[in-house]
């Protein structure tokens, strides 16, 4: 990392991603925008297997990059109560900030420690976010074609599939793969295609996509170039068009997707800060899920390559105001996630003696029999 960035980094469930070269190049006012939001941006890479926290160090004014590695890290979801949950190759993560507000930690205001750990399996978890005031996630299986929660006594526990989908079986028979909430609740999801045969959705990449209402089952868009990321903003959807390298919102009455962007690479991730939407772009892999898609044929066209990034994009004019662009070891992203309210986090891994030291006992109230 060049010194624009003060930066922290830790190899955890992929210590070989930690020492491979690793390079951050911020357009001239992202951090002067970024600071005056009063949030931070936190994304995963689960290519190189690590989260990044990306906030402003107000001493320096310079920008803050703090990362730690968790091995094929998805999902990222903060809840309203601001605890996060990550999911991993076959675990799902619950962290909690334990500085009190307006406390500081080695000039973090924010230390996320993780204090739940559940074991799920490799099941393929996509989005996760967090399930209105419980302490339980809801999450996409897309391995297992539903949407689910934890389980005291197994992997996880469905809730609800497609309408198309007969059975729980791993098989990834649509790609299932995006979530939006509305008041803690399930709202829309995204899938590939609407197929049931293990596999299928990948012969229909370019236009087999659909956005899905989950309270009815019934389709609220088709024809997608492999969706992703639905999002419920101020009463719009927003979706990305990965296919195709859009973002847009949803015509729920019309049923259409409405463009706002073209984002120059294959993009999954979306958060938002004001009329801002942070947005995670990919450089592709090279293989059939990501090749012969019109996204090809437009980088083709323009004569550029895929990029790496985030791309801040304004809302009202679909242009892209800011970008973080990402070379090295990280190639892919996958999830966005907003943290208000916090200019500078920090996040705990397990192998260095901070984990140790860092406690927060519960608030203490003795009954009446003193026990």
């Amino acid at each position: 990392m060049n010194d624009e960035f003060s930066a922290a980094s830790e190899a955890e469930t992929a210590p070989e991603t930690s020492a491979a070269k690793l390079e951050l190049r911020a357009s001239r006012m992202i951090v002067t925008w970024l600071a005056s939001t009063n949030a931070s941006i936190g994304f995963t890479t689960y290519q190189a297997g690590k989260v990044f926290l990306v906030g402003s160090n107000r001493a320096s004014h310079k920008m803050s990059v703090f990362e730690r590695s968790f091995s094929r890290c998805m999902g990222l979801g903060t809840g309203p109560d601001g605890a996060i949950w990550l999911s991993s190759l076959y675990q799902l993560w619950r962290f909690e900030n334990f500085l009190t507000p307006g406390t500081l930690h080695e000039d973090h205001d924010a230390v996320f420690v993780p204090v739940e750990g559940r074991t799920t399996g490799d099941i393929d978890v996509h989005d996760v976010h967090p399930r209105g005031t419980e302490k339980q996630p809801l999450f996409v299986v897309t391995r297992f074609n539903c949407l689910a929660t934890l389980d005291r006594s197994n992997s996880f526990q469905p809730v609800w599939t497609p309408p198309w989908i007969d059975r729980i079986a791993g098989e990834d028979r649509c790609h299932l793969n995006g979530l939006a909430m509305r008041d803690g609740e399930p709202a829309y999801v995204t899938c590939v295609s609407r197929t049931n045969v293990a596999g299928a959705w990948r012969d229909h990449r370019k236009d087999g996509g659909i956005v899905l209402e989950v309270h009815s089952g019934e389709p609220i868009v088709t024809g997608l170039s492999m969706p992703h990321s639905p999002r419920l903003y101020r009463d719009e959807l927003y979706i990305i068009q990965s296919g195709t390298g859009e973002f847009g919102r949803v015509d729920r009455k019309r049923g259409t997707f409405e463009p706002i962007c073209f984002l120059p690479g294959f993009a999954r991730g979306v958060g938002f800060i004001g009329n801002h939407a942070v947005i995670g772009v990919s450089r592709p892999r090279r293989d059939n899920t990501f090749s012969g898609l019109a996204l090809d044929e437009r980088l083709a066209a323009q004569g550029i390559g895929p990029r790496c990034m985030l791309a801040i994009v304004n809302l009202d004019t679909g242009d892209i105001e800011h970008t973080l662009e990402i070379d090295g070891a990280v190639q892919e992203l996958y999830d966005v996630t907003i943290l208000k309210g916090i200019s500078r986090p920090m996040i705990l891994g397990f192998r260095t003696p901070e984990i140790r030291f860092m406690v927060r006992p519960a608030s203490f109230v003795p009954n009446v029999a003193g026990v």
